[in-house]
């Protein structure tokens, strides 16, 4: 069985009919949903806000390349279209972090596959992913350059305009059962 930490965003389009998309494609595997965030772009390219969020998700049948050709999936039927790194998009979704979950624990996966390196190079460095899953799980923690740290370390590290950027909003994902 297999657990992971999903960054989800949209910024172009219905950004919140995308966010819903996931899920609702991930009903069945939700541990816990994020409120959603409005947030700055990140990367050099001038666009509109996003709308961000972080879903917990997990499966028996799952492993992390499981999460990443799920997520790819879900992008396709949004129709994102990759031209520019950083650019707008429909729907992104990162698996940042995943772990094999097992009798004696949680075991946090490590991967330096280009294709999935896990965690995610650059989660700890990103408050629109770090402020929505402290929301979920206050007590994670991401290993950062070989150290486990907790991610409400991280944030307090991060520039606090960047914190101040990620602003919840009154939108919801979540419903009666989640």
């Amino acid at each position: 069985m297999s657990r992971a930490v999903l960054s989800i965003g949209s910024n172009l389009g219905d950004r919140f009919a995308y966010l819903r998309s996931v899920v609702d494609a991930l009903a069945g595997r939700l541990i816990a949903v994020s409120s959603v965030y409005s947030t700055p772009p990140w990367g050099p390219v001038p666009q509109e806000n996003y709308l961000n969020a972080v879903v917990v998700v997990e499966d028996p049948a799952f492993g992390p390349r499981d999460w990443l050709a799920c997520g790819q999936e879900l992008e396709q039927r949004a129709d994102r279209v990759r031209e520019i790194r950083w650019g707008a998009r429909t729907l992104d979704v990162d698996v940042v972090w995943c772990a094999e979950v097992r009798r004696d624990g949680t075991h946090p996966v490590v991967s330096t596959d280009p294709t999935l390196t896990l965690p995610h190079p650059q989660a700890h460095n990103r408050a629109f992913v770090l402020v929505p899953w402290s929301e979920v799980e206050p007590d994670a923690a991401l290993e950062v350059q070989g150290r486990t740290r907790p991610i409400r370390e991280l944030l307090a590290e991060l520039d606090p305009g960047e914190i101040e950027g990620v602003r919840m909003t009154e939108l919801s994902l979540r419903t009666a059962d989640r």
